[in-house]
């Protein structure tokens, strides 16, 4: 897409060059970062985020862990999609907020890879393995759930709630064949032990109950869709960070086909309309930064 920018993706844990969220006071420039003998340590004290495009994201946790939501890595603005997949051997969890084809993405075949574990409402978790292959010992009823249901992954040091969207998530098989059912669509509330609470909306509209959310969690940040359509615009959900009211914005699902037209530009003018002082930070596609909170 001709108004994407791509940049190199970050695809080790080490990147000599770490576009930072939150960074120490005395390390206020990424070369500065790069250079430091603290480098190392802030690396592993740092939850990481790499947003490859649509509403692809990975997640590093303070421990170690590696995490994708939403994984569709070969969408059409990552440009480095084949590389990044080769570089994908360790995945120990695999986040779906519902069935449409650009959220489920690459996720059977970084699973069947990998051996991550699939974590998804009940309904999208069956249909995914009766329906696309997913391997069902990899999607057993341990890391799936329900609205208002929360998994604790890993040890603990990854918690989920499902929490509604409004959306569609109907899984669509190769051919002819008929959609399949994959229940109702979810946002997900991403809790890291010594790191910060993510709220990735998946694909939705504006909704009410959304300001239930700030009641229930303290959001650091919140991955919002912006690209209208099939999905909120710019305007409504400016209004959804009005009612969450997390410490970072980062906007999602814009720019991947034409159709898309909500825009970063036009999401800043509707949260300064609003006087929110929750931060605006736009992701370049392929850009890994570092998130700290807990």
């Amino acid at each position: 897409m001709s108004n994407a920018k791509s940049n190199r993706p970050i695809t080790s844990l080490a990147p000599r060059v770490l576009p930072a969220l939150h960074r120490p006071a005395d390390l206020s420039a990424p070369s500065a970062l790069a250079e430091s003998s603290d480098f190392d340590l802030v690396m592993r004290m740092s939850t990481l985020l790499t947003w490859y495009g649509q509403s692809a994201f990975k997640i590093v946790t303070p421990g170690g862990k590696v995490l994708l939501v939403d994984p569709w890595i070969t969408n059409p603005v990552f440009e480095k999609a084949q590389e990044e997949l080769a570089a994908l051997t360790q995945v120990d969890l695999i986040l779906l907020t519902h069935g449409h084809s650009d959220h489920v993405g690459d996720s059977v075949a970084i699973g069947k890879k990998t051996g991550a574990k699939l974590v998804a409402t009940f309904d999208l978790s069956a249909a995914l393995v009766h329906a696309l292959g997913y391997p069902k010992e990899l999607a057993e009823v341990e890391t799936t759930g329900h609205m208002g249901g929360t998994l604790t992954l890993l040890d603990g040091e990854v918690a989920v709630t499902f929490v509604p969207a409004r959306h569609g998530s109907a899984v669509l098989r190769e051919g002819d064949a008929p959609p399949v059912y994959a229940g109702e669509p979810a946002g997900l509330i991403i809790t890291l032990r010594n790191g910060p609470t993510l709220y990735h909306t998946g694909d939705t509209d504006l909704f009410s109950d959304m300001a239930l959310v700030r009641r229930f969690h303290k959001i650091d940040v919140m991955l919002v869709c912006i690209g209208d359509h099939f999905t909120m615009g710019p305007a409504r959900a400016a209004e959804a960070v009005k009612m969450v009211r997390p410490r970072t914005v980062v906007p999602m699902h814009y720019a991947t086909f034409p159709i898309l037209t909500g825009t970063p530009e036009t999401f800043r003018r509707e949260l300064k309309k609003r006087k929110l002082r929750t931060k605006l930070r736009v992701m370049n596609i392929g850009e890994t930064i570092a998130l700290n909170g807990g």
